[in-house]
């Protein structure tokens, strides 16, 4: 009799957990299916330098990694950084270097996976000026166009013109920046009207331009070799960043968007120029065009894993405090102080 009763209570707890299974199993699935949403301010779109980012949506790395990520696109660096810090985005895509002023002027920021370890920039000057500028030193009290200028907040193109400028024993101060914006067609009006005199932009702009025949190519920083004689090593140039109260009070958000960043560019290291460019502009003709031949010189301008590594980031250090060592500021400071790799890990 107490053996029955005993079968008897064991089948009316299978089945009372049998009851309850289901549903705990629906809303844990629910709970897997309801995406995180994040936003990500970043440069563009359409420029080489941010090509994984465009990447994101057309590859579905977002989704795969549980996110629905709204992408906002600004012209150039500091303005999405600006959005990040006003608290519009969660994260900004934007130079190392610039990156690195913001910090020095007491901003709340974090690096926290790295995108590119090369300075895909050509400076080009306007064709008619041909005659007259023939070397970086002949900038001299010429205006320079950038994706977006101003005096605390300088975009890395903005930084990598005063640097070569100081290289070429000018002073940076005796030429003139103006914000060209980070799209084609206002990186050409700007030229087409003589507003600018030269060009620190990105491809696949600038070769585009010099097919047109409105301006002529002074320095390409994609050749490896090239970028290393101007700069001395490997160069740590985008990067994703947020704000460290963000990092500290949402750290899944950070989670998952490093995880989104490695995802594609371990995407972009195992596919080849062909299969970036049609996942990138399907089957237009001329967007394979322009796309393919830059792939192929310089697919490898991109991390290949967004890993942080230490050559790059000394690199990228070397420059900025070379900029800035007028600056009382930079004294003592090191990049280390606002990378976060908890996520992305270093690398030598």
């Amino acid at each position: 009799m107490q053996h029955e009763i005993g079968n008897l209570l064991r089948l009316a707890l299978l089945s009372l957990l049998l009851q309850f299974a289901p549903i705990k199993h629906v809303h844990a699935h629910a709970q897997a299916q309801a995406p995180l949403k994040i936003t990500l301010a970043a440069p563009g779109p359409g420029s080489f330098s941010y090509l994984p980012i465009d990447l994101i949506k057309k590859i579905g790395a977002d989704q795969a990694e549980g996110v629905d990520l709204d992408i906002r696109y600004y012209a150039g660096g500091p303005l999405a950084a600006s959005e990040m810090l006003k608290g519009n985005s969660d994260f900004a895509a934007l130079g190392m270097s610039a990156l690195a002023s913001l910090y020095v002027d007491n901003k709340d920021v974090r690096s926290i996976v790295s995108i590119s370890r090369a300075p895909t920039y050509v400076l080009s000057v306007r064709s008619e000026l041909r005659p007259h500028i023939k070397t970086v030193a002949d900038l001299r009290g010429r205006v320079i166009g950038v994706h977006s200028s101003g005096k605390n907040n300088k975009s890395t193109s903005h930084q990598l013109v005063e640097f070569m400028l100081q290289r070429a024993g000018v002073s940076p101060d005796s030429a003139n920046y103006l914000s060209a914006g980070q799209s084609y067609a206002d990186q050409r009006a700007a030229l087409a009207s003589g507003a600018i005199d030269a060009l620190m932009g990105e491809e696949p702009f600038s070769s585009r331009l010099a097919e047109e025949g409105l301006v002529y190519i002074l320095a390409d920083l994609h050749s490896e070799t090239v970028a290393r004689q101007a700069l001395g090593g490997p160069f740590l140039y985008v990067q994703i960043a947020t704000r460290g109260n963000l990092l500290v009070q949402q750290p899944e958000k950070t989670k998952r968007m490093v995880a989104i960043m490695r995802r594609v560019l371990h995407w972009i290291s195992s596919h080849n120029p062909d299969e970036i460019a049609r996942m990138l502009h399907g089957n237009n003709p001329e967007a394979l065009r322009d796309s393919k031949p830059l792939l192929a010189r310089s697919k490898s301008a991109f991390s290949p894993d967004g890993t942080f590594r230490r050559e790059e980031v000394a690199t990228t250090e070397r420059f900025f405090l070379n900029l800035s060592k007028e600056n009382p500021k930079v004294r003592g400071m090191r990049l280390t102080d606002f990378i976060d790799a908890r996520y992305a890990g270093w690398r030598e």
